[in-house]
């Protein structure tokens, strides 16, 4: 099983991230992920620790497209990839409308639209081609020049029908969240299959796990920590598919029996690899590495 583990972007220092970075690699892991919010800068970050611990794959999950042009994304992705050797798998989305609209001052209208032509950009320039490109939303012109550096996988956050059409369509697959296997078997995987043709899309599966003997109370706290996620119409829509009433109903908690069965729910969903947000108390966590990092060895 390919398991990745979430690091925090947020957290006290670039060298705890590095110490993650390394105690994932170390442990078996398939791959740290950051994700992008008011704190450090994923990428950057993702440099950093790759060029101290080798041999781990590194992800974004996820950089938001609106406030970066393509072209800069693409330059600034690619300087990430030559320095950790080609292990890079970038994951960008569209974010939410709240957050462009009220935190960046941009418009949020017809977000597929905007992602199609950001993409219609960005792939090319990943792949060391030159784009001309007038379309309604962005245009660009030009190349990136980094010859050292392979293009990296390009994921989507991606949850409703249009966006996996897009990301089977243009992208190397997905990266969900709070999608639980009935959301993935019944409709993540058919739509972005569907979408790719005779390519096989990767499906990356984002989930909080836990293993613990308080299985009530870890879920009752992420009712109370995540229950706002139901309010935001991607996240609701993707809820509802999975016939969960709140995040609480996708996550992966009991104990080790219990989430192995459902980790292995989530691969034979269609799910290609799984990235983990550990939660709980220290020896919670430690109990949730270990089932995982035996799992992904």
């Amino acid at each position: 099983m390919r398991i990745g583990l979430f690091v925090d972007e947020k957290g006290p220092s670039l060298d705890v991230i590095v110490d993650q970075t390394r105690a994932a690699a170390t442990a078996g892991f398939a791959g740290v992920w950051l994700g992008q919010r008011d704190g450090r800068d994923a990428l950057t970050a993702l440099a950093v620790a790759g060029r101290q611990v080798p041999g781990i794959e590194l992800g974004t999950a996820v950089v938001p497209s609106y406030p970066r042009h393509p072209m800069a994304l693409a330059a600034q992705a690619l300087t990430a990839q030559e320095a950790v050797g080609g292990r890079l798998s970038l994951g960008l989305g569209v974010s939410h409308r709240h957050i462009i609209e009220e935190q960046y001052g941009l418009s949020f209208d017809r977000p597929v639209r905007h992602l199609r032509e950001y993409l219609s950009v960005l792939v090319p320039l990943l792949k060391g081609e030159t784009v001309t490109y007038k379309g309604e939303t962005l245009q660009a012109a030009g190349a990136v020049d980094i010859a050292a550096a392979a293009p990296p996988s390009v994921l989507v956050g991606a949850l409703g029908p249009a966006m996996l059409r897009l990301a089977g369509d243009l992208a190397d697959g997905t990266i969900t969240t709070w999608a639980n296997a009935a959301a993935l078997a019944d409709h993540v995987v058919p739509a972005i299959t569907r979408a790719a043709g005779r390519r096989t899309p990767r499906v990356v599966a984002s989930t909080v796990v836990c293993v613990t003997s308080h299985e009530d109370d870890r879920r009752r706290w992420v009712a109370e920590n995540f229950g706002m996620v139901g309010q935001l119409p991607s996240y609701r829509a993707v809820l509802d598919r999975g016939r969960a009433a709140g995040p609480q109903d996708t996550v992966v908690i009991g104990d080790e029996i219990v989430v192995e069965r459902q980790v292995r729910r989530l691969f034979d969903a269609g799910a290609t690899e799984l990235v983990v947000m550990l939660l709980g108390s220290e020896d919670e966590q430690a109990r949730s590495t270990a089932l995982l990092a035996d799992l992904a060895g």
